[in-house]
């Protein structure tokens, strides 16, 4: 089934959906920014254009731009440092060089061991071959740290202890996270409530002066009750995130790795490393301890992440065997000896120098800090004009006490009188402008950022990088691997053609047998353990690796013999550019052969002649190799992945020596034909229906594979990536070579109709997604090896794989797939598009507060001088609305309705129509309810008899309660903005559910029990029901309400207020 979207995402016209609309590609908007590297001028505008009134919490999840200066400079300082040790070191190699100097200080023991801490951070850091030479280089040094440089150290829990307790272990100290204290501390920094403090306090001493203490206390007190309480909840609030975010980045930091301990590959944490482990390293691993090289081949370091410089070092055991800790393996592969760890290293110590996280702002939490600009300027605005209209009512007379007369007469009413009233008009304004100006909202986001993260976490998906959150439920496209990610990456092999023919793959003639099994154990980068006390074998390796391993040893093989049966002169690492990798060994009769392993086509053109099945080698004939490429295709049609071996003699005279061996190109042509074998990798359970869910959301999903292009297709079909075999044709399925040749127009051309991509390289893959982009889809795409890393940054959106992706894929990434599954990254869209959906329900629910909240007092401030809200139930309101809406709508589970929608539009308009007409439909309905309530509600009530004042206080007590529940029932609506059934899945939600009733709770208590503080008298049950029923009459009105049919272009689209008013901020209004 085809998707039911057919226009290009990029172009899409906006629907009435919530998760529907229009794509501007415009970038002239202040709050606006891309969802990768955002320049500093950028994020510096929209800053300044921001309306703010706490900018301590405002911009505390936000980059900090000082911060993030100070900690370039200091790896500045420490490259500069490390690159001053290398020219010194250098210098005096020169002169020990030219002098013969041979002498260094012996080795001093440190514990149990031959050789101390101190004198190995000064031989690394000063990366002394002369220092290492005199301890017998890499063995000898190892015998100092008793360790074993095949076989690593014993591992058991009291040899682990005592190499920590005398070396250190691999953590550096961390900057302390903010403690609650400072949490509060910065919630006071709220400029409104600063004002609301002052005013209290000045209210509490003039109302002890002039009606004692026992009774003058009350209005001031309440205040600064009211004030402190919203700082304390602010302060837990924001102390949980902090907390979830810390625990998030503590987790990205604990990178796992493969050491060598008892002879066993182990995987560990990089904090559990200790100086004397043995350590394999391949392309893509980074170092992650300082060391030197006991062996390697073709070993190349990225050092840029110490020196700066994007220069690849190539390592010798002899020449230059220093590892630093925080390089990348860019080529080759090697085992390492630990040497440092943690501050003992320069990578300890530039990390313990910049430790702490520097926050990220998000391309979302931008626009939100526009729209609570663009709400806080009207808010603003509206209280200056109620502060006016009061104070001019108050000093001409128009308002009235209690008893009905003027409030103010000149001449008479007491100065202290006047004070107490005008700091109450103040009070009530700048309340207003507490609720008004939504401070809440841009850290909405970063609530529902911190909830999801830590969801899905379970689900499996690490985030490294906050914004992808947000631009994956943007994604229109997911380009994915194959082997792991589709696969359950759990290979066998289940079928071969050796001696010529299609064989057992357990029987093989005996010279095939011999020769495949010395290539199979030199020409590999994996290991077979076995346990001294019997038992199943350990592979360890790629899948393939394992793979093959373990039909060698159905061979016969033995491991450890075999590879003690020839020595590797110089090897060739496995490149998924060249699709192949090599071995050169020389045997025990001085014979040299060149083993190769790789992709069978490719392979297979490079062989001349194979082995027949009497052991004798056949020219490869026309028809032979026909028949070899016809099994190919054959196993490939039925998602075998196949792979070749091959080899060929070398004469030994030729073969390089010295400094030339390390350049020595492995020559692949005449190669011998020895087998090809089709490895069996099942497709996951169940990613059909992951795929199929994609489709109906509007993403499509494309397979990128190394593999060829038939099996590729085969597992395409068995995906439901590809439907029918009507679809396997180009270009729905295209070879990578095939879309490298053409040009970039003629690649925008087809790269929206390309299901699969077969024997493609990481730069076909790279091509692919900047042809995408260009055709305007938003693109994720997966990715695990070294060479993937250029196209998960150009991506939108980077999805490394835990499991089998190298650091450096991880480091490019955006988010780490950790069970390398593709329904995991199905989840992920799911949690995307939930980020977004909550944001809207929290925008729908706070923007019917403010806007009832502000036309009640703003109508009632002018026709009578007096507003039915007090300070104190304002600030309450606000609580509601800000945190504790926040906790309980930012917090909604992602539902399947959301994969029934296309992509979100990532410049969509966040207020869409169909939000509109809900907040509108209930904001007219509250406000002509209250407003009613103000004006008749004294004779609706039948209070005309009552006392005045008492009856003004309960009309008031029961404005502010109708208020309140009507906000608690609207929660509800704001959870389903476009569904009619709004309780669907309330149940399964308690945090929502609990926040509902601590909010019910609560306004009862303070209705019934905290009069003098809130200004409210207690209501019978009658008028609780008439309140009640007020809130509920919000749920009819919502559903009725859904039926009204809003128009599909944006109403922001028809308005340019918004655009005209950013531009006016940017170009040189201030924030507050």
């Amino acid at each position: 089934m085809t998707s039911p979207f057919k226009p290009s995402p990029g172009r899409r016209g906006g629907g009435g959906d919530l998760e529907s609309g229009k794509i501007d590609d415009s970038d002239s908007d202040t709050f606006s920014i891309p969802a990768k590297n955002a320049s500093v001028e950028r994020l510096q505008q929209w800053r300044k254009a921001a309306l703010v009134l706490n900018a301590s919490r405002r911009f505390r999840y936000t980059l900090d731009l000082k911060k993030e200066k100070e900690a370039q400079e200091m790896r500045k300082k420490i490259r500069s440092h490390a690159h001053a040790l290398l020219a010194a070191n250098r210098f005096i190699d020169m002169g020990r060089d030219q002098e013969g100097e041979k002498t260094v200080a012996s080795a001093t023991p440190a514990g149990d061991f031959g050789i101390g801490p101190e004198q190995l951070v000064v031989m690394s850091k000063d990366h002394n071959v002369a220092s290492l030479k005199q301890y017998g280089g890499a063995p000898g040094l190892a015998d100092l740290l008793k360790t074993n440089t095949e076989k690593g150290i014993s591992g058991d829990d009291e040899d682990l202890l005592n190499r920590k307790n005398v070396f250190g272990s691999n953590t550096y100290p961390r900057k302390k996270g903010k403690g609650f204290l400072r949490f509060l501390w910065d919630a006071c920094h709220d400029l409104t409530l600063i004002i609301l403090m002052v005013a209290a306090v000045a209210s509490l001493a003039l109302g002890i002066k002039t009606e004692g203490i026992k009774e003058g206390w009350y209005d001031g007190g309440s205040i600064a009750f009211a004030v402190i309480l919203v700082i304390v909840v602010t302060a837990v609030s924001d102390f949980k995130q902090s907390l979830q975010f810390q625990n998030l980045n503590d987790e990205k930091r604990n990178i796992h790795l493969e050491v060598i301990r008892g002879g066993r590959r182990v995987e560990v944490s990089i904090y559990d490393l200790v100086v004397g482990d043995v350590i394999p390293l391949n392309i893509g691993n980074q170092v992650p301890a300082d060391g030197v090289l006991i062996a390697g081949h073709s070993l190349a370091l990225d050092e840029s992440s110490m020196t700066g410089e994007s220069k690849i070092v190539n390592k010798d055991a002899n020449k230059d065997p220093f590892l630093m800790s925080g390089c990348k393996v860019a080529d080759g592969n090697g085992v390492m000896l630990v040497t440092g760890v943690g501050v003992n290293t320069e990578w300890g110590l530039l990390m313990a120098s910049i430790s702490e996280d520097n926050g990220e702002e998000t391309p979302l939490q931008v626009r939100l800090n526009g729209v609570a600009t663009f709400i806080g300027s009207i808010g603003l605005f509206v209280a200056a004009c109620v502060l006016v209209i009061l104070l001019v009512r108050y000093f001409t007379g128009n308002t009235k006490d209690v008893g009905g007369g003027p409030q103010f007469v000149k001449g008479k009413t007491k100065v202290g009188h006047v004070v107490d009233d005008v700091i109450k008009v103040i009070t009530v304004a700048v309340t207003i402008v507490v609720v008004a100006v939504p401070e809440g909202l841009p850290l909405a986001v970063t609530l529902t950022l911190a909830y999801s993260m830590r969801k899905m976490m379970a689900d499996k998906a690490l985030v490294r990088r906050l914004s992808a959150c947000e631009t994956m439920g943007s994604a229109t496209t997911i380009c994915s691997d194959k082997t792991g990610t589709l696969t359950l990456n759990q290979m066998t092999v289940v079928e071969s053609y050796a001696g010529g023919k299609k064989s057992d793959t357990q029987q093989l003639p005996a010279t095939i047998t011999s020769l495949c099994v010395e290539g199979i154990a030199q020409n590999t980068t994996g290991s077979i353990y076995v346990p001294e006390g019997g038992g199943d074998l350990e592979f360890s390796g790629s899948p393939t690796e394992k793979a093959i391993l373990g039909w060698g040893v159905k061979l016969g093989m033995n491991f450890e013999t075999a590879r003690s049966q020839s020595t590797i002169l110089h090897a060739f690492p496995f490149s998924s550019e060249k699709k192949r990798g090599g071995v050169a060994v020389k045997t025990a009769d001085g014979e040299v052969r060149i083993h190769w392993k790789g992709a069978s086509e490719i392979v297979l053109a490079c062989c001349r002649s194979y082995i027949d099945e009497d052991g004798n080698v056949a020219p490869m004939t026309e028809d032979k190799a026909q028949y070899f490429k016809d099994g190919i295709e054959e196993m490939a049609g039925r998602t075998l992945r196949c792979v070749a071996l091959a080899f060929r003699t070398y004469e030994p005279e030729k073969v390089p020596t010295g400094d030339e061996l390390s350049d020595w190109v492995l020559p692949e042509d005449d190669l011998i034909l020895l087998a090809i074998v089709g490895i069996k990798d099942p497709c996951r359970p169940g990613v059909k229906d992951s795929v199929q869910l994609c489709q109906n959301a509007g993403v499509k999903v494309r397979m990128v594979t190394g593999d060829n292009v038939q099996t590729a297709r085969a597992i395409a079909l068995e995906c439901g990536i590809l439907t029918s075999d009507a679809d396997a044709s180009e270009p729905n399925l295209i070879e990578g070579k095939s879309f490298r040749a053409l040009t970039d127009a003629g690649r925008d051309k087809i790269s929206e109709r390309i299901s699969v991509m077969g024997r493609s390289s990481p730069n076909d893959k790279l091509l692919l997604v900047q042809s995408l982009r260009r055709r305007g889809h938003v693109v994720a795409v997966t990715g695990d090896g070294t060479n993937d890393a250029p196209a998960l940054h150009e991506a939108d959106i980077g999805l490394a794989m835990g499991i089998a992706g190298t650091e450096v894929a991880k480091e490019s990434s955006d988010i780490i797939i950790l069970d390398d599954n593709f329904a995991s990254v199905v989840k992920v869209v799911r949690w995307g598009r939930s980020v977004y959906a909550n944001i809207q329900k929290f925008i729908q629910f706070q923007l019917t507060v403010n806007v009832a909240a502000l036309v009640i007092n703003v109508v009632a401030a002018i026709s009578s001088g007096d507003v039915p809200l007090t300070a104190v139930q304002l600030l309450w309101v606000n609580l509601i609305m800000d945190t504790l809406g926040a906790l309980a709508l930012a917090t909604e589970p992602p539902t399947d309705h959301l994969m029934g929608r296309p992509p979100v539009g990532r410049k969509e308009p966040l207020i869409t129509n169909i939000m509109w007409r809900n907040l509108l439909i209930q904001a007219i309905y509250q406000v002509s309810v209250l407003l009613v309530l103000n004006f008749r509600g004294i004779s609706i009530l039948g209070l005309q008899h009552e006392v005045p004042a008492h009856a003004t206080r309960v009309k008031n007590t029961l404005i502010f309660n109708a208020f309140v529940l009507c906000q608690a029932f609207n929660e509800f609506n704001a959870r389903k903005p476009d569904e009619k059934n709004i309780f669907k899945g309330v149940i399964r939600n308690r945090l929502f559910m609990g926040i509902i009733v601590i909010t019910l709770v609560l306004q009862v208590i303070i209705v019934e029990f905290l009069g003098k503080f809130a200004s409210t008298t207690k209501l019978n049950w009658k008028q609780w029901l008439i309140c009640v029923v007020i809130g509920v009459i919000s749920w009819p009105l919502a559903f009725v309400g859904k039926f009204i049919p809003v128009p599909k272009t944006p109403l922001s689209s028809k308005l340019s207020v918004l655009k005209f008013w950013g531009k006016k901020k940017s170009s040189g209004e201030g924030s507050l």
